[in-house]
């Protein structure tokens, strides 16, 4: 197949065109050009600004595509453009979007009927689920939770080993016993691949994740263990968040609350299994990516830490 991806030089979309050169497919990234693309045979590129819609569909509109990846609209108004011009030219259209849309609930895990919050900063994931829903195209919605791996761009589990290898205190917000979950990117990758001529996933959402889920002092723990340590050597101090004006500073890198959602239906419809369990994935990041582009090393600002410790 000819497939499209929206991006596809960062995290997610990495390990996502590796593995579908590997399994034969034809891959063409869309991007600015910013960032080098996988040296890959059989990728291609098109340079662009995905939120110029003239632009897009100047781009594209004579492009023929088997299947497209939507890995990095935010907001409505980035993939309606998309959606036009492929509307009735592809097979199918898989859109990332995000477990964050899900309104906080007493019941627990998520499962994808679950209500949505209409105020949460991923609104706009929602809305253009609903969209893609009523628009005449076959379209998959993939909801992560907290995504893992090398390559992360975000300062998840990197928190955690700042803290672990520099022997420092891991100041937890609440009790530590908030309940979350994290899923590996490649277990990501491997599920959107997974939706790829499968008739069943048209018109469905599927949350992927890990299909464990962990207390924030049990992650703290499991890095540990990950890092080579017995996960009774770090100390964990915690603390009421509810008593500290950070501003827009972060403290943490997880919402505190309750956070995780169910994935048997993508394991049911997409025969898909999570081959990372949590240690074996964050081993796989600390020595794939942490330690291999030396962050043990680097220079890190533990200033906030150093306010809720002196406070605690």
């Amino acid at each position: 197949m000819r497939i499209l991806i929206m991006g596809g030089t960062r995290f997610i979309g990495v390990y996502l065109t590796q593995l579908l050169v590997d399994q034969g497919h034809e891959v063409v990234l869309f991007n600015r050009g910013n960032r080098p693309i996988p040296s890959l045979q059989g990728v291609g590129q098109i340079i662009g600004d995905r939120t110029d819609a003239t632009q897009l569909k100047e781009k594209l509109s004579s492009e023929n595509f088997d299947v497209v990846f939507d890995n990095n609209g935010r907001e409505l108004t980035d993939t309606q453009p998309l959606a036009e011009i492929f509307q009735g030219r592809v097979q199918h259209f898989v859109y990332m979007s995000s477990a964050g849309v899900y309104l906080k609930s007493d019941q627990l895990p998520h499962i994808e009927g679950d209500a949505v919050d209409p105020k949460s900063r991923h609104r706009g994931k929602h809305e253009t689920e609903a969209y893609l829903s009523k628009y005449n195209l076959p379209f998959t919605a993939i909801r992560p939770t907290y995504i893992y791996g090398p390559q992360n761009y975000n300062p998840l589990e990197s928190w955690f080993f700042d803290r672990i290898v520099r022997d420092r205190p891991l100041p937890i917000p609440g009790n530590g016993l908030h309940i979350t979950q994290l899923g590996h990117v490649k277990d990501l990758a491997t599920a959107m691949s997974q939706v790829i001529g499968n008739q069943q996933a048209i018109g469905e959402i599927y949350n992927i994740s890990g299909d464990r889920y962990v207390t924030f002092d049990g992650l703290a723990r499991a890095c540990a263990v990950a890092a080579g340590k017995s996960p009774d050597a770090i100390k964990i101090v915690h603390y009421d968040p509810r008593k500290f004006d950070f501003g827009k500073r972060k403290a943490f890198p997880m919402r505190v609350q309750h956070f995780f959602a169910s994935v048997n239906k993508a394991i049911t419809e997409l025969n898909w299994q999570p081959e990372y369990d949590l240690i074996s994935g964050l081993a796989d990041s600390l020595e794939n990516d942490y330690l291999a582009n030396g962050q043990d090393k680097a220079e890190v600002d533990f200033s906030l830490d150093e306010e809720i410790l002196q406070a605690v």
